[in-house]
């Protein structure tokens, strides 16, 4: 048998309250009385009908350690068993320490801890970096977790039909927790293949500048601002060229894979790279119109969604494929 990691558990935390894309329209509206925003624009450009919001009082480390805590359970794995707790996200509690703290002392683990940045693929990563440090022999049993809140990183303002598209993968976003369990597999299933591509010269495509030495306070700096076009053109010209260069490096082809998910800023989006790689929309995991953007957490919310429901099961081929500002593609692959 091959010598794999596998993901004993993923599981999610996705906050009660649900902001339509009618809202959203609501809420730029009242903040932006001299704009002219057309009736339906925001769905009819995203696909998007819904997506999550968390309550004010609620941090992404709350999400994380949720869904950490139903993980664990799931899993029947106890936190104090716990060798390696990862926080992985776009969002996070606050600059200093790492989040990954704050999940720790939520959960009751004791372990390692620290934080994977990578905007949409910070799952994906951390999930890489676990994989690792188990297959080292460097810990035993992981915990990769996500909190995103990118609803606090909305800017309502809209000022011209530029500010409006600098301003709309905002008005995509959702709000999410993930986190799986990681161990040494028994069976010889698991991850048996992971690879990432970077094109860095495209990241200022979309940022969130706050924070860091470049701009270290002003609140104009603490929204998403993206260009949403050219970022979906870049995508659908590297993203299935870098696709098709991993699956023959894994050996396999894309109709062997039983369940594919694949991260969504929009539905658009989602159908244009069907299109090009040829799939068809039945073998994929949907999430983009109910929940939106959840940046790092979309991959594993499609997993948990997809096993609840019976589309993944044991013995089912699986691939993960993220999408990133930066630019960043990432794929994993896994025999559940």
């Amino acid at each position: 048998m091959p010598d794999r990691v596998r993901l004993r558990s993923i599981a999610t935390a996705l906050p009660a309250a649900i902001r339509t894309s009618a809202e959203v329209e609501t809420l730029i509206r009242d903040a932006s009385p001299d704009y002219r925003l057309k009736a339906g624009i925001v769905e009819a450009l995203s696909g998007i009908a819904t997506r999550r919001v968390a309550d004010a009082d609620v941090q992404c480390s709350d999400l994380a350690a949720q869904a950490a805590r139903t993980a664990l359970r799931d899993a029947a794995i106890d936190a104090r068993d716990v060798d390696l707790l990862i926080f992985a996200a776009a969002s996070q509690d606050l600059m200093e320490p790492a989040t990954a703290n704050l999940v720790q002392e939520k959960v009751g683990t004791t372990c390692q801890v620290f934080d994977v940045k990578n905007a949409c693929n910070s799952f994906l990563n951390g999930l890489q970096i676990a994989e690792s440090l188990i297959m080292g022999g460097s810990c035993d049993v992981a915990l990769v977790t996500s909190g995103e809140i990118c609803s606090r990183a909305i800017s309502w303002r809209v000022r011209s039909h530029a500010e409006f598209k600098r301003n709309f993968p905002g008005y995509t976003m959702g709000d999410a927790g993930a986190a799986a369990v990681l161990t040494r597999s028994t069976d010889g299933r698991g991850i048996f293949y992971r690879r990432f591509s970077t094109v860095s010269r495209h990241w200022n495509l979309a940022t969130i500048d706050c924070g860091g030495s470049m701009h270290p306070r002003g609140e104009e700096h603490t929204y998403l601002h993206a260009d949403g076009a050219a970022l979906k053109r870049v995508f659908m010209d590297i993203g299935p060229k870098i696709l098709c260069t991993m699956l023959r490096d894994a050996g396999v082809m894309l109709d062997e894979f039983d369940r594919i998910l694949v991260h969504q800023p929009t539905l658009p989006y989602l159908d244009e790279l069907l299109r090009i790689t040829g799939t068809s929309i039945d073998r994929v995991e949907e999430t983009v119109a109910e929940f939106g953007n959840m940046a790092a957490a979309s991959l594993p919310v499609a997993h948990a969604r997809a096993v609840a429901r019976g589309a993944i099961a044991s013995g089912d081929r699986v691939l993960w494929l993220g999408l990133a500002s930066g630019i960043s593609v990432g794929t994993m692959m896994i025999d559940v």
